[in-house]
């Protein structure tokens, strides 16, 4: 990594559980909504989704992704959104045990249908946060 990710950044993600996920295919693109836990130290999001999905599907095919997490809000000064823009990545065997032992520790009730592990590893971040001045932005790139 080039640089430190800016903290504000960290404690964005940090304080939601769902990702907008946007994958693509024969130039269409498409959009899924994804639970997610996130690993810091690996700059990675793990979200967990059925390959035989739309999005699972192109994921394989195309692993190069975009994301975006926001809060929901009608008040200008509050409005906060994080661009991400990564690869994804199929999990192997073991790393696709502990993502499920991390991602269950948050989400015990996605034992009931819990699919195909995948890491969004992110090359890119752009948060957007009215708080800290009409349109600021703090881009992280690696």
């Amino acid at each position: 990594m080039n640089k430190q990710i800016d903290k504000k950044i960290i404690e964005f993600i940090d304080q939601h559980h769902v990702l907008t996920l946007a994958t693509t295919a024969n130039e269409q693109a498409y959009v899924a909504n994804c639970f997610y836990i996130f690993l810091p130290e690996e700059n990675t999001f793990i979200f967990t989704s059925d390959p035989k999905t739309r999005h699972g599907n192109e994921m394989l095919s195309n692993s190069k992704v975009a994301a975006s997490i926001v809060l929901e809000t009608k008040a200008i000064g509050k409005i906060q959104g994080l661009q991400i823009i990564g690869n994804s990545i199929a999990l192997t065997e073991e790393a696709e045990k502990k993502a499920k032992k991390a991602y269950l520790r948050i989400y015990p009730y996605a034992i009931l249908k819990l699919e195909t592990m995948w890491a969004l590893k992110v090359n890119f971040y752009k948060l957007t946060d009215n708080r800290l001045g009409f349109g600021k932005k703090l881009i992280w790139e690696s």
